[in-house]
């Protein structure tokens, strides 16, 4: 099964413009991204999907191949979806372009899972049972079937656990960005217009399942990842790259000048 995974990257992000490009770990942010899905053993092909032609520019200087796509495409689904139209592959993976944390461990479950499932979407979940990521909005928690198939996504604390009054004893599976699409399916979403709930909850997923495409859902081992998307998010990682790569100088495996 040929599996390409697209990285969409966009240079103007609201609450943190140029994003993709902020280097201060000596590394454009998207090109650590690359780093994480290259350590990926599933993974034939990497492509970073843009609109500008800085971020495609630093990519072609780092040997990573970059497509052009258009401005007016209104989230990174759609940016992958046009991309996803000149390949020649069996799946397609949608990494964030703002998760150079991303664990490549994830990457590989989630294509073999799909390598032996029909569903035409796939995503992965962490197992959390931090009560206050459960009630966060910002967390999305997504609901399964006992097959592994979602049943909803939401900013809310679900499922709710009447008798306890909260998040149930076994904890609530927190949703993480990662996806997986047959090529032919990504083409069907981009042409169906936001959903009912997808506008209201201000979550992509929803569209397919609201148009009946099963979402198959892959647990994966924590701890949760996010995106940056604040300086203080980017400066977090800044300070754990380097701390990361002092621990291996020290260790004799990484040269200094990294």
């Amino acid at each position: 099964m040929r599996t390409v995974a697209v990285v969409p990257a966009r240079y103007a992000a609201s609450r943190l413009p140029g994003k993709p490009l902020l280097a201060e770990t000596g590394r454009a942010l998207v090109l650590h991204v690359v780093d994480r899905v290259a350590q990926a053993r599933t993974i034939d092909e990497i492509l970073v999907a843009t609109d500008d032609e800085r971020i495609a520019r630093v990519c072609a200087e780092a040997g990573v191949r970059a497509a052009m796509t258009s401005p007016a495409c209104a989230s990174g689904t759609d940016r992958v979806a046009e991309v996803a139209q000149r390949l020649s592959c069996d799946l397609v993976v949608n990494v964030q372009g703002d998760e150079p944390e991303l664990p490549p461990g994830w990457i590989d479950a989630l294509v073999q899972r799909m390598a032996h499932d029909d569903a035409p979407i796939g995503t992965v979940a962490v197992r959390s049972h931090d009560p206050a990521a459960f009630v966060a909005p910002h967390v999305v928690k997504v609901v399964c079937d006992p097959r592994g198939r979602a049943l909803y996504f939401s900013r809310a604390p679900v499922p709710f656990d009447r008798e306890r009054a909260g998040m149930p004893a076994d904890g609530f599976l927190h949703h993480a960005g990662l996806y997986a699409y047959r090529p032919e399916v990504l083409a069907q979403l981009a042409a169906l217009a936001p959903s009912r709930s997808e506008r209201i909850e201000r979550l992509e997923q929803l569209r397919a399942l609201e148009n009946g495409y099963p979402i198959v859902v892959v647990e994966v081992p924590g701890p949760a990842v996010g995106g940056i998307d604040t300086p203080e998010q980017y400066a977090g990682f800044v300070a754990r790259t380097a701390a990361g790569r002092r621990a291996r100088e020290r260790d004799g495996h990484t040269p200094r000048g990294e």
